[in-house]
């Protein structure tokens, strides 16, 4: 692939969003400073990719699409995103949800972050000012004590390491092995998070307001958060051991 002509690039995974994506897209392409997109869809059947192709006529040097075929998880999504997003020299990498889970104008203040001395910066529902909105009670106690169980475990004193709207520098990307990285579901999450702090990067929190989708259906389920729940100890188990180091 030829070198990128910007450095910013929105990584976002998609199965059956036809409801979102004629409407993250421009969002994103809206913001000031020239964001790139890049849809990984992991073969909807709903015609998501279809309606991409449609956005790559009108923009063919801003957005790009990885097309897979079958649902192959969100973990393995994001790496193969990540290995464009390198192989075009990237230099600012975000993951973001199709669903408006995450407001696209956070991309602006996740960028200043890491423009200010972040390696990594996570759009943080559980600092001073983020938030959640339309959410459950029971959803909103389970996600908040997923946060607290995984401090508990990794020592890893990041508020909401289960955050998937994300800023890596290209500089995060490049040191993390990313063929090491072993969970594909809610714990990929926290995986790269803990690669990132165990090799000494700077991650900083960005209070954001998580809203709940509005459109289409959500993606999470039990075995995902169990796998979460276990992948931890694992994690911090190989951590201990230099695993995760460079």
């Amino acid at each position: 692939m030829n070198r990128s002509v910007n450095d910013k690039l929105v990584i976002i995974p998609t199965y059956n969003e036809i409801e979102n994506i004629n409407l993250i897209i421009p969002a994103v392409l809206e913001l000031e400073g020239d964001f790139h997109v890049l849809i990984v869809d992991d073969g909807s059947p709903d015609g998501t990719a279809d309606e991409v192709k449609k956005w790559q006529v009108k923009h063919p040097s801003k957005i790009h699409l990885l097309q897979r075929k079958g649902k192959l998880g969100l973990g393995t999504a994001y790496i193969a995103g990540f290995k464009i997003a390198l192989e075009k020299e990237y230099q600012f990498i975000f993951e973001m949800d199709a669903d408006f889970s995450h407001n696209p104008k956070d991309l602006l203040r996740l960028y200043k972050a890491c423009k200010d001395g972040g390696d990594l910066s996570i759009g943080s529902r559980y600092v001073k000012g983020g938030g959640l909105e339309n959410w459950p009670l029971d959803r909103k106690l389970l996600s908040y004590g997923a946060s607290l169980y995984v401090r508990a475990i990794t020592w890893m004193m990041i508020k909401d390491p289960t955050a998937g709207f994300v800023c890596y520098t290209n500089r995060v990307l490049s040191t993390i092995d990313l063929e090491k990285i072993r969970f594909i579901g809610y714990a990929f999450q926290i995986e790269m998070k803990y690669s990132a702090w165990r090799n000494g990067f700077n991650l900083v929190e960005v209070p954001i307001t998580f809203k709940d989708r509005e459109l289409g259906q959500s993606k999470m389920n039990s075995n995902i958060v169990s796998e979460a729940m276990k992948g931890v100890i694992s994690m911090r188990w190989l951590g201990m051991k230099g695993y995760y180091k460079v």
